[in-house]
């Protein structure tokens, strides 16, 4: 074998083993996540929703939405460009200081809460809950429980693209092409 096809060969081999890698790595998406008061801090400069994971450490629904939803590139590209997305424990201890409140850590018994996160999901502490906050920060949703990517791009949609403020959500949904779902094809069996 001349030397010139054993480097080519060696090439050849190399791509083959680093392009699926580079591939899977621009496939994973990554959510820019904020701290609350960087998320405030950055709409001074620029208007944007805000929109907050509440978690907790413990909480296994949660690092499952992370993995599944969160990681899926639409989704992040929504969250990214529309909201200034936030990553929020429930338990953090740190202060957090909002529109000129305190909101602080709350012990009881061997666990806590944090106000803020109280304040957000209005005393019903249920993770994972996502938030959504408009540009001035009003809620306009709070939103409890596992959120698979296929429903949650249809939320992020709505809400991101400002779509809430005039229609809907029962209409707007009828008008709502998935981007997860082949085109439709005719139903199998049901003699329509």
């Amino acid at each position: 074998m001349k030397k010139t096809d054993m480097i080519k060969y060696l090439l050849v081999g190399a791509v083959s083993l680093i392009a699926p890698l580079a591939w899977a790595q621009e496939s994973q998406a990554t959510v820019n996540w904020l701290s609350f008061e960087q998320a405030v801090e950055k709409s001074k400069t620029e208007k944007r929703k805000i929109f907050i994971d509440v978690y907790t450490d413990w909480c296994g629904w949660c690092k499952v939405m992370d993995k599944n939803t969160f990681s899926e590139p639409l989704i992040a590209k929504i969250l990214n460009e529309k909201f200034y997305p936030v990553k929020f424990d429930a338990e953090q201890k740190e202060d957090v200081v909002f529109n000129g409140n305190t909101f602080k850590f709350v012990a009881y018994g061997n666990k806590g809460s944090h106000q803020l996160a109280m304040a957000l999901l209005n005393n019903q502490l249920a993770y994972p809950t996502v938030v959504f906050l408009d540009e001035e920060f009003r809620m306009i949703q709070p939103l409890q429980g596992y959120q698979k990517p296929p429903e949650f791009h249809k939320i992020i949609q709505y809400i991101g693209f400002d779509h809430f403020k005039t229609i809907k959500w029962e209409t707007w949904q009828m008008s709502y092409k998935s981007p997860y779902e082949s085109a439709p094809a005719e139903k199998q069996g049901s003699g329509k």
